[in-house]
């Protein structure tokens, strides 16, 4: 089993694309690229986050005195 060339990867997306049509595969397309940017924006979000967090170099700490939850 070698690499495959160029036209065996033509072959393939020809049938992919009779089996699920251009419309179909267009619309996972634009889903995966959103999937992707929110990602990259939470990451960038985070990133962000930590660094506010350096450069402000303050830690709050605590105590818990009751880990018990009652309910009402």
């Amino acid at each position: 089993m070698g690499s495959f060339s160029i036209w065996h990867w033509l072959i393939v997306l020809l049938v992919v694309a009779l089996i699920f049509g251009t419309k179909k595969l267009r619309n996972i397309g634009s889903d995966l690229g959103g999937a992707v940017k929110g990602f990259k924006e939470a990451v960038r979000a985070e990133d962000e986050a930590a660094k506010q967090v350096k450069e402000d170099g303050r830690t709050i700490e605590g105590e818990v005195k009751d880990k018990t939850h009652t309910k009402a």
